[in-house]
């Protein structure tokens, strides 16, 4: 395995759950005489599983641990999630013989980089983090909530490859992956109690794994976030000094991205800036997951702009389509453009798409018609970005808030409804959802003659659970009284969760909105749940970053 550590931090983590647990009636019981009867291991497991949706999985997991140890029983748990998704890996060469076209292949090949980023999720993420005490202990949840969401997602990922490609090879992948689904689900659950059970035993000013220490740096900054880059963000491209300058008149050290990109050193600890002077960019730029704490600077959003046409009809998968792919932790790109040009009637055609978790886009803007902006994993901040499209234009199961940002509808193939966004939560503990605060609703003027023909939806679910919450924006007439579409049928009308809060614009009118189970009506104490500050954590990680950033709701709105 080679990250026992890994495993062994979060289970320190845990094991004050798991103590708790074992206090409020797993340790012992009283036999018929009076005395008290050891637990057993197999009590020890039950109680570990009881949270979880999967019990009898879990249990088996477990079963052969021989132990009543707290963190022997989550490591143990943690070890059995990996281990699925690395037999998925090793045995994925069995449906070889159910792929037989080019897509299927290709989302095969998907499935294989995918379970390697699901693994990291569960495993390397943890190496991040070091002791801490119990006033941080909602921080550290928050952080595994997240990277869970985010392997669950990988999973997903893997297998919406297959959808509309293979079902003979989709079923089979389904198959591999049902147990590590379903481990990989309990452990998201079994994360999630933790704040209840140390409440419930009251714990106050106890040190986990050691000495107490914030995941800040002492001057109450994130400690990823220098004083170089805060500076750098705030100031004009002019006026900063980046590590690689690229530029198409050839002024800079390289005309290409991902040219510069081979200088930054693997698993980056500092901002490495590259500034993109202004031109088009025809490139598929990829920053790989051993690239952290890159930061992308243009010359303006319309200015500098990298552009693709990869796309789905030609035979590219929908994950690989992406003109820009975001991976490596703590990205940042400000003044400029991404583009998919391939068109409407190319289908899904995405022109970003974005794991990073902790990831910031200020005055950027995303171009492209179905699928323009994957908002993938993790957790993301959009300040004042434009996003336009026609169909499922924002989608993916990021935690992503859009703070001041315009969705800008453009117009689609005559037989074509439009969309804004397609939430992809699939497990309700999932700690994601798309927040839309203060931005414009907005279309195209290609649009406007059609708006009648080719009505526009805030959203539809593309998941069990989806979620998304709008608020406090401008939503003009071209949004549909009904305001949201379903999916397909019945599909998830009772499971998603979609908000409309104090909202304006003649598009916000409520009165023939669809009256759905998972409609939900919120006051302003539930609206401040989905800001910024609260929904992403901001100020640990927005609020010093040098990005424009209102952590609450918006005054005045």
């Amino acid at each position: 395995m080679g990250k026992a550590p890994a495993i062994i931090g979060v289970c320190s983590v845990i094991l004050v759950a798991m103590v708790v647990a074992v206090a409020v009636g797993v340790s012992r019981s009283k036999t018929g005489g009076g005395s008290d009867e050891p637990m057993t291991s197999t009590k020890a497991v039950q109680s570990i599983c009881q949270p979880t949706d999967y019990k009898h999985a879990c249990e088996n997991s477990l079963a052969g641990a021989n132990t009543t140890d707290p963190r022997a029983l989550i490591q143990a748990s943690f070890h059995a999630a990996i281990r699925e998704i690395e037999k998925v890996l090793n045995n994925s060469g069995t449906i070889q013989d159910a792929v037989k076209d080019p897509m299927s292949r290709q989302a095969l090949d998907d499935c294989k980089e995918l379970m390697g980023y699901s693994i990291d999720d569960l495993k390397n993420s943890f190496d991040q983090l070091g002791a801490f005490d119990v006033s941080k202990l909602d921080e550290y949840v928050e952080n595994l909530k997240i990277w869970m969401s985010g392997s669950i997602t990988y999973q997903q990922t893997c297998l919406d490859g297959f959808v509309n490609v293979s079902t003979e090879a989709g079923e089979k992948m389904r198959k591999l992956l049902n147990t590590s689904q379903m481990l990989t689900s309990n452990s998201l659950a079994m994360v999630t109690e933790i704040p209840k059970l140390v409440s419930d035993l009251n714990i106050t000013g106890f040190a986990i794994g050691g000495a107490k220490r914030r995941l800040m740096a002492k001057d109450g900054f994130p400690s990823w976030v220098s004083f170089r880059q805060r500076m750098l963000l705030q100031r004009n491209p002019s006026q900063i000094r980046p590590n690689v300058i690229v530029a198409k008149d050839g002024s800079g050290k390289y005309n290409s991205i991902n040219q510069a990109l081979k200088e930054v050193p693997k698993n980056n600890a500092s901002p490495f800036v590259i500034h993109i002077k202004a031109g088009v960019y025809n490139e598929q730029v990829i920053v790989d997951k051993h690239m952290s704490n890159v930061v992308f600077i243009g010359d303006g959003p319309t200015r500098t702009t990298i552009t693709g046409r990869l796309n789905f009809a030609d035979g590219t998968s929908t994950f690989r389509t992406a003109t820009v792919a975001v991976i490596g932790p703590k990205f940042m790109a400000k003044n400029i453009g991404f583009e998919n040009s391939a068109g409407a009637i190319k289908h899904q055609a995405v022109a970003i798409k974005v794991q990073s978790d902790q990831s910031i886009f200020h005055n950027c803007q995303m171009d492209g018609y179905q699928d323009t902006l994957y908002s993938h994993s993790h957790r993301q901040y959009y300040r004042d970005c434009t996003v336009s499209g026609t169909i499922d234009f924002v989608f993916g199961n990021a935690a992503s808030v859009y703070q001041n940002c315009k969705l800008i509808v453009r117009k689609p193939l005559d037989n074509q409804q439009c969309i804004v966004t397609a939430q992809g939560r699939s497990e309700r503990r999932e700690a994601t959802g798309f927040v839309l605060q203060n931005c414009s609703f907005t279309g195209a003027p290609n649009y406007l003659p059609v708006k009648e023909r080719s009505k526009t939806y805030l959203g539809r679910p593309w998941k069990q659970y989806s979620r998304t919450i709008i608020m406090q924006s401008q939503l003009d007439d071209i949004v549909t009284g009904d305001g949201w579409m379903p999916w397909m049928g019945n599909f998830a009308l009772d499971t998603l969760w979609y908000a409309e809060f104090n909202n304006r614009g003649p598009g916000a009118v409520q009165t023939n909105r669809v009256k759905w189970k998972g409609i939900q009506k919120i006051n302003a104490v539930q609206a401040q749940q989905f800001t910024a500050g609260v929904f992403l954590r901001g100020a640990d990680w927005i609020q010093n970053s040098g990005i424009p950033y209102i952590a609450g709701m918006i005054p005045g709105l």
